[in-house]
């Protein structure tokens, strides 16, 4: 007798996709408050293998790993967005960031004025 049990690979592509999507959010909060908190401009680099917060100057205030540490893809360059001391980002701020997994696709939209949220599927 065997038991039959449904796919397993759809539903942890779809939670590591949710998860890499989920750190790409938090590093977007983290670095608002840190430059509000700070009272200096800081930069958000969202890269593949990091997401990085640094001053102007380059010096890192902070890092974690990336979407490919989970095995999710990020597609398109690496992008910086700058935040102000008052917390809204300065030049082309505008950003889509799409992260996959198998067939689970997320896509993080953000803002110019901060809002950030995530788009499930594709």
């Amino acid at each position: 007798l065997g038991i039959a049990l449904p796919r397993l690979t759809p539903l942890r592509d779809s939670w590591i996709a949710e998860q890499a999507a989920q750190g790409v959010v938090l590093a977007h909060r983290r670095a608002r408050i840190a430059a509000i908190l700070m009272n200096r401009p800081l930069v958000l680099t969202v890269a593949a293998d990091s997401l990085r917060i640094a001053t102007l100057a380059g010096s890192v205030v902070w890092r974690a790993a990336g979407p490919a540490a989970a095995g999710a893809t990020l597609a398109g360059p690496v992008r910086k967005l700058t935040f102000s001391p008052v917390g809204l980002t300065t030049g082309l701020s505008n950003a889509t960031f799409q992260i996959s997994r198998g067939a689970a696709i997320r896509s993080v939209v953000v803002s110019r004025l901060g809002r950030v949220r995530i788009r499930r599927g594709s």
